[in-house]
Protein backbone atom coordinates (compact mmCIF):
# COMPACT_ATOMS: atom_id res chain seq x y z
CA UNK A 1 0.00 0.00 0.00
CA UNK A 2 2.95 2.31 -0.61
CA UNK A 3 0.84 4.77 -2.75
CA UNK A 4 -1.78 5.94 -0.49
CA UNK A 5 0.51 9.23 -0.29
CA UNK A 6 -0.27 9.72 -3.93
CA UNK A 7 -4.16 8.53 -3.30
CA UNK A 8 -4.47 11.35 -0.39
CA UNK A 9 -2.46 14.27 -3.01
CA UNK A 10 -4.33 12.89 -6.05
CA UNK A 11 -8.00 13.28 -3.76
CA UNK A 12 -7.08 16.49 -2.30
CA UNK A 13 -6.33 18.27 -5.64
CA UNK A 14 -9.83 16.69 -7.72
CA UNK A 15 -11.13 18.06 -4.02
CA UNK A 16 -9.44 21.39 -4.19
CA UNK A 17 -10.71 21.91 -8.28
CA UNK A 18 -14.37 20.87 -7.61
CA UNK A 19 -14.55 23.18 -4.82
CA UNK A 20 -13.40 25.94 -7.05
CA UNK A 21 -15.81 25.33 -9.66
CA UNK A 22 -18.73 24.76 -6.66
CA UNK A 23 -18.91 27.38 -4.25
CA UNK A 24 -21.03 26.12 -1.96
CA UNK A 25 -18.48 23.17 -1.39
CA UNK A 26 -16.00 25.62 -1.15
CA UNK A 27 -17.95 27.16 1.44
CA UNK A 28 -18.63 23.82 3.32
CA UNK A 29 -14.62 23.48 3.56
CA UNK A 30 -14.38 26.60 5.17
CA UNK A 31 -16.60 24.95 7.87
CA UNK A 32 -15.11 21.96 7.96
CA UNK A 33 -11.56 23.78 8.42
CA UNK A 34 -13.15 25.83 11.12
CA UNK A 35 -14.56 22.53 13.13
CA UNK A 36 -11.26 20.95 12.99
CA UNK A 37 -9.71 23.87 14.30
CA UNK A 38 -8.00 23.04 17.98
CA UNK A 39 -10.43 25.10 20.76
CA UNK A 40 -11.72 23.10 24.18
CA UNK A 41 -9.84 19.46 21.79
CA UNK A 42 -6.35 19.54 20.47
CA UNK A 43 -6.37 18.81 16.51
CA UNK A 44 -5.05 15.39 17.14
CA UNK A 45 -8.49 14.37 18.96
CA UNK A 46 -10.45 15.86 16.37
CA UNK A 47 -8.71 13.68 13.97
CA UNK A 48 -8.52 10.80 15.74
CA UNK A 49 -12.50 11.12 16.28
CA UNK A 50 -12.98 12.22 12.47
CA UNK A 51 -10.80 8.69 11.50
CA UNK A 52 -13.33 6.68 14.08
CA UNK A 53 -16.43 8.23 11.91
CA UNK A 54 -14.74 7.44 9.00
CA UNK A 55 -14.29 3.69 9.89
CA UNK A 56 -18.08 3.58 10.92
CA UNK A 57 -19.83 5.63 8.07
CA UNK A 58 -17.15 3.38 5.67
CA UNK A 59 -15.30 6.26 3.93
CA UNK A 60 -12.17 5.17 2.44
CA UNK A 61 -11.16 8.96 1.34
CA UNK A 62 -12.32 9.85 4.82
CA UNK A 63 -9.78 6.93 6.34
CA UNK A 64 -7.29 8.28 4.21
CA UNK A 65 -6.94 12.01 5.04
CA UNK A 66 -7.95 11.35 8.57
CA UNK A 67 -4.97 8.86 9.46
CA UNK A 68 -2.49 11.60 7.76
CA UNK A 69 -3.71 14.38 9.42
CA UNK A 70 -3.46 12.73 12.53
CA UNK A 71 -0.29 11.42 12.26
CA UNK A 72 0.63 14.97 11.09
CA UNK A 73 -1.18 16.39 14.36
CA UNK A 74 1.27 13.78 16.29
CA UNK A 75 -0.81 11.03 16.94
CA UNK A 76 1.26 7.84 17.43
CA UNK A 77 0.51 4.88 15.72
CA UNK A 78 -0.96 3.17 19.01
CA UNK A 79 -3.14 5.87 19.37
CA UNK A 80 -4.83 5.37 15.63
CA UNK A 81 -5.45 1.98 16.69
CA UNK A 82 -7.01 2.75 19.69
CA UNK A 83 -9.00 5.33 17.87
CA UNK A 84 -9.60 2.22 15.69
CA UNK A 85 -10.65 -0.37 18.30
CA UNK A 86 -12.83 2.01 19.59
CA UNK A 87 -14.90 2.93 16.01
CA UNK A 88 -14.94 -0.84 15.66
CA UNK A 89 -16.45 -1.28 19.19
CA UNK A 90 -19.54 1.10 17.57
CA UNK A 91 -19.68 -0.36 14.47
CA UNK A 92 -19.65 -4.09 14.56
CA UNK A 93 -18.29 -6.19 12.11
CA UNK A 94 -18.29 -3.87 8.65
CA UNK A 95 -16.24 -1.13 10.98
CA UNK A 96 -13.44 -4.12 11.65
CA UNK A 97 -13.33 -4.58 8.20
CA UNK A 98 -12.52 -0.46 7.49
CA UNK A 99 -10.43 -0.30 10.66
CA UNK A 100 -8.37 -3.58 8.70
CA UNK A 101 -7.60 -1.12 6.07
CA UNK A 102 -7.05 1.95 7.99
CA UNK A 103 -4.67 0.28 9.82
CA UNK A 104 -2.77 -1.07 6.90
CA UNK A 105 -2.96 2.67 5.54
CA UNK A 106 -1.72 3.52 8.47
CA UNK A 107 1.65 1.41 8.03
CA UNK A 108 1.84 2.74 5.23
CA UNK A 109 1.93 6.45 5.77
CA UNK A 110 3.87 6.07 9.40
CA UNK A 111 6.94 4.68 7.59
Amino acid sequence: MANEAEELETFKSDMREFAEQAPAINNFLGYVESAEEPETLDRKTKELMSLAIGVVVRCEPCILWHTDAALKAGATPEEVDDALKVAVAMGGGPALAYATKAHQILLSLAE
